[in-house]
């Protein structure tokens, strides 16, 4: 019996969790530091608190804001408040994930996703992500639970919404190839009207300037004529003669 007394008067907190001592169903006001410590044999219990980080996966479904079924797995991880355990373990029991957790989960995540537009949110999944913590952080009560992350795993709609996505993904695609055609082809014609333009505009100046160099050229024939026909002309000119003058 002394033996039992004796055993049953030791505890053993394990290194990564905080001690609960309960006595007579009363929970005690200090969570226990990891190592060995004694209690009340027979009436006292401690219950190990993990206080490493945890994580955990689930599945839940919300709507979007144009009424689309969005299918969500997650991961959630956390902390317990080392300092903090003895009253979440008074307030709650073990099952503080289950009362303590998943309820502010579920609003935060009908609360977002129903923020969004289905195909949105598909293309905003990091953003919808960081809009979920921001919450969680805000509602989940930080005396208990600290270093809140999520992780967004999966997010599934319907089949046959997936495929009218993936249809107006297509179209969108093929509209932009149009757009983008006519912009080129626009852009060669207009590219075509400048080429034409700077054509005629060198035309003209070539022409302009045959035509000065044309005059010029005449302009330096007369003043190196000496003022004598010639006595012979080509084609179907009429000839002049030089006939010596009668004395």
């Amino acid at each position: 019996f002394v033996v039992a007394c004796l055993w049953s008067a030791i505890y053993q907190v394990d290194h990564g969790y905080r001690g609960v001592k309960v006595t007579l169903g009363k929970v005690e006001k200090v969570s226990l530091v990891n190592g060995v410590g004694v209690k009340w044999p027979f009436i006292s219990d401690v219950i190990q608190m993990n206080v490493q980080t945890q994580a955990f996966t689930d599945s839940t479904s919300s709507y979007t804001s144009d009424v689309q079924t969005a299918g969500l797995r997650y991961t959630f991880t956390y902390d317990l408040n080392p300092d903090n355990v003895h009253v979440l373990y008074e307030s709650v029991g073990e099952g503080y994930i289950r009362k303590k957790v998943t309820p502010v989960l579920n609003d935060v995540l009908k609360d977002v996703i129903g923020r969004w537009q289905a195909q949105d949110l598909v293309a905003n999944r990091d953003k919808a992500r960081e809009q979920i913590l921001t919450l969680l952080n805000k509602r989940i009560d930080k005396n208990y639970f600290r270093n809140l992350t999520f992780q967004i795993i999966s997010l599934d709609y319907s089949d046959k919404f997936e495929t009218a996505i993936e249809d107006k993904v297509i179209a969108d695609q093929r509209a932009q190839e149009a757009v983008n055609n006519t912009k080129r082809i626009k852009e060669e014609a207009e590219q075509k009207v400048i080429s034409a333009k700077a054509d005629a505009e060198a035309m003209e100046i070539k022409t302009r300037a045959l035509a000065a160099q044309k005059g010029l050229t005449e302009y330096e024939a007369v003043q190196k004529w000496d003022g004598k026909l010639p006595q012979y002309m080509m084609g179907g000119s009429v000839p002049f003669i030089n006939l010596p003058s009668g004395k």
